[in-house]
């Protein structure tokens, strides 16, 4: 059974392209050694249909058996990823590689890197598949929504050895270079079948990679070479159009740089893009604005549940120049009127989560206003999903939601599996514990519909779950899509030196 499953991994790396023919010796034993064994026999195998899933499961299961490893989520991936590594080519011939199909096209190079990490495992293609996506038309284009399934649950076993193990500062964080390689721990994933192409941005050392988790197509990080915070300032400007004239075909954004409206890894200097037309990029502009000393710059804001300052030119060193003064402006910017804050007690409330994209031949750059202050009415963030959508979704509004993608958590999958059954046999939701919380909820729409039936209660739930995420949204919007909120947003805009049409 070993030699068999060895021999069809090895054939996959070879179909794949990840292992050349001249190294199907070298590999097979790189595996044997990984399985503390000393000999092999060939054996017979169906060439034609290999699942990755299942050799790799066929393989840890030996690996168990033998003793090599524990039986548990932790300890399996950590192994599977040792074994992937036999297969994957080392990080200077990717990097050639990489290199060479650069010079076709960056799309060529980049089409080769993300198809390497799929058929590495580094992205676990089955695990993604796990997710589940679909889209809600919303007032302001068709949005996107994915309940995340494809990160594992940690395992008790695994919670409790990395409880009692060596504490270590190695990696810093899970986006520093040392991950390249790195045969992980329980407490940090493994990164042995990952690899990194280095890139130049504004001077600097950074690295690009793809999310082992793709929740959208292409899903890259962007990231510095050295372990240092992330800002917002004119320097991450100039990086995010860097990188743009590197790969015209992707976008690129940011988290904010402030707790709340920020990202979950402030501490490492990064950014998130990818090849995917979100719902936002797609929006128009509402209010065109003309600005004084940029009027060869063409500027709006969008028609979005956020609020948005889109800025157009042929020259992104123009537009670098405007997102400084709009930045520098909205840091210091404050209007009781419209609860916007620039600080208190010594606090800073203001900051942007920006976005660039190449359209039309044209540079582009979405400036998404963000303030993070809190009420004792809102203790969260004032700017922040409201307590009455914390049932579905309570954590930050980050760059991915910024632009139209609801990332939401996996218990919603079962939560909603059981609220179905309870709206299709009317039974009363506040009974069950898991999903009491959405009693209230459910009361109010099921009031929208003549007949929920086993048929079409999925559909309902997806369509209502898609409008509560547009409210989730617009909570986060500074200024509300109404008169009055933009007129507060006007006040904004006049303040900088923008003239209206």
């Amino acid at each position: 059974m070993l030699y068999e499953n060895i021999k069809k991994l090895v054939e996959y790396g070879i179909q794949t392209g990840l292992t050349p023919e001249c190294e199907r010796i070298y590999t097979t034993n790189l595996l044997l050694e990984l399985f503390h064994e000393d000999s092999y026999e060939d054996a017979e195998i169906d060439s034609t249909s290999i699942e990755l899933e299942e050799v790799l499961k066929n393989l840890l299961d030996e690996a168990v058996k033998r003793g090599i490893i524990e039986d548990s989520i932790g300890y399996r991936d950590l192994f599977d990823t040792k074994i992937m590594n036999c297969l994957v080519p080392r990080p200077a011939q990717v990097q050639q590689t990489f290199a060479e199909k650069y010079k076709e096209s960056p799309e060529a190079a980049t089409e080769y890197f993300y198809k390497l990490s799929q058929d590495s495992n580094y992205i676990r293609r089955y695990r993604v598949k796990k997710d589940m996506k679909w889209k809600v038309d919303s007032p302001y284009g068709e949005i996107d929504i994915t309940i995340n399934l494809s990160k594992p649950e940690k395992d008790p076993k695994a919670i409790a050895a990395a409880r009692n193990a060596k504490n270590t500062a190695y990696p810093k964080c899970q986006l520093c270079m040392e991950n390249e390689g790195y045969a992980g721990r329980l407490d940090h994933p493994a990164r042995e079948n990952h690899r990194i192409i280095p890139i130049e941005i504004a001077g600097g050392k950074w690295g690009f990679q793809y999310s082992p988790y793709v929740y959208y197509n292409e899903h890259c990080i962007v990231f510095n070479g050295q372990h240092i915070p992330m800002k917002i300032d004119k320097k991450a400007f100039e990086k995010l159009f860097d990188f743009v004239k590197l790969f015209p075909h992707y976008f690129l954004g940011s988290n904010a740089d402030l707790p709340i409206v920020g990202g979950s890894i402030l501490s490492h200097d990064h950014f998130q893009g990818g090849h995917y037309t979100f719902a936002m990029a797609k929006a128009p502009i509402e209010i065109p604005v003309t600005i004084s000393g940029y009027e060869d710059v063409e500027a709006g804001i969008v028609k979005w549940p956020l609020s948005v300052i889109r800025i157009r030119h042929n020259d992104e060193k123009r537009l670098i120049e405007l997102a400084d003064h709009i930045l520098r402006c909205w840091r210091s910017y404050t209007d009781e009127e419209a609860f916007i804050y620039a600080n208190t007690d010594g606090e800073p409330h203001n900051t942007i989560t920006p976005i660039s994209r190449m359209r039309d031949g044209m540079f582009e750059l979405d400036l998404t206003l963000r303030n993070n202050i809190t009420t004792e009415e809102h203790p969260l963030g004032v700017y922040h999903p409201h307590a009455e959508y914390h049932h579905i979704k309570k954590e930050n509004i980050g760059l991915i939601e910024v632009m139209g993608l609801a990332v939401l958590p996996s218990r919603l999958k079962e939560e909603l599996e059981i609220l179905a059954d309870y709206l299709v046999n009317k039974k009363d939701i506040r009974s069950n514990e898991k999903i009491a919380k959405h009693a209230d909820w459910a009361e109010r729409f099921r009031q929208n519909y003549e007949d929920i039936t086993e048929e079409n209660v999925m559909d309902i739930l997806k369509k209502e779950v898609g409008e509560v995420f547009v409210h989730v949204l617009e909570d986060a919007g500074v200024y509300k899509c109404t008169e009055e909120g933009r007129e507060a947003f006007l006040r904004f805009i006049k303040s900088i030196g923008i003239l209206m049409h």
